[in-house]
């Protein structure tokens, strides 16, 4: 098939997104597939003139993976891997997103939203401070109680007000981190995140060699699978399809698993997870691609 590769973008995220399309390129060519690679931008369309069988977009962040591309897709009528752009939307917007998953029942930490011109309030015990509509955990504080996190978090609001004009702040649960891949809206393998520094930022996803992805998590089998099912229906609720990522902390004293966001367009780097877990449950990259681009393809002609 003709498949034209969107990567690049405006958002923050532009530099891991260049690394995915180059990857996902790469994978499509090595199964037969005639590729085009676009550097797209909402100035720049110009990559969707070219005629091809299926779209698939691997930009992250803001335009790419927030519904603008994925309505201009719609709006052509054309063939494409991924959420559609209600989807890409919701799961884009960190606390609509937890407002949807608290609508249908599911756990996410609890949270509060401030805005510029709000007062800041005083944070009791450690939190995560968010900015709302970013990933890749760029704008991702971790204000650890009990000594500095007041101060940390109030530092925190204050930087993502000034740069978003608002700011999420999240109770940090405290344990371990799993990351449930979906593909076809179906649960892989949950990978544990063990990263080496405090959390894992942007530094740790992308940059650093010493974060470990374990397969073994070392917890229990009927919380895994509970794990798994929370994902699957946290992905539903979103209506995300295709390809996503769920990213969930277990409370270590608890076990209660909390979701924290749902990625609708996850990395395809190297380092990336849901091409790893895939991987692990026999689907090397090229057969992973190819899956995508086949399902996106076939469900156009459905539609038709």
């Amino acid at each position: 098939m003709k498949v034209t590769v969107l990567y690049g973008g405006p958002s923050a995220e532009r530099e891991v997104s260049l690394v995915s399309g180059k990857a996902v390129i790469e994978g499509l060519q090595s199964v037969g597939h005639e590729v085009f690679g676009s550097d797209v931008s909402p100035e720049n369309l110009s990559g969707l003139d070219r005629a091809a069988d299926v779209i698939f977009p691997v930009l992250h962040g803001q335009f790419g993976e927030s519904g603008e591309l994925q309505e201009i897709l719609e709006q052509r009528k054309l063939a494409f891997v991924g959420s559609g752009a209600k989807a890409s939307r919701l799961g884009m917007d960190k606390v609509a997103t937890k407002r949807a998953w608290e609508a249908a029942g599911l756990p996410t930490p609890p949270y509060r939203v401030v805005k510029k011109g709000d007062a800041i309030p005083t944070v009791e015990g450690s939190c995560v401070v968010k900015a709302i509509d970013s990933g890749s955990s760029i704008d991702v504080f971790l204000c650890k109680a009990p000594a500095e996190a007041p101060a940390e978090a109030r530092a925190a609001i204050e930087t993502l007000l000034a740069k978003h004009g608002k700011a999420l702040i999240e109770k940090f649960i405290s344990g371990p981190e799993l990351t449930v891949g979906l593909l076809e809206e179906r649960p892989l393998a949950p990978i544990r995140i063990v990263p080496k520094r405090e959390f894992f930022d942007f530094e740790a996803k992308y940059k650093a060699s010493d974060t470990e992805h374990r397969f073994d998590t070392g917890l229990p089998a009927p919380l895994i699978e509970r794990c798994q099912d929370l994902a699957r229906k946290a992905n539903e609720v979103v209506g995300a399809r295709d390809l996503a990522r769920i990213d969930i902390m277990i409370d270590q004293h608890t076990e209660e698993p909390y979701l924290l966001e749902i990625n609708t367009l996850p990395g395809f780097t190297p380092k990336s997870l849901l091409p790893e877990a895939a991987a692990h449950s026999g689907i090397p990259f090229g057969a992973l691609v190819d899956r995508l681009v086949r399902r996106a393809f076939a469900r156009r002609r459905a539609a038709a």
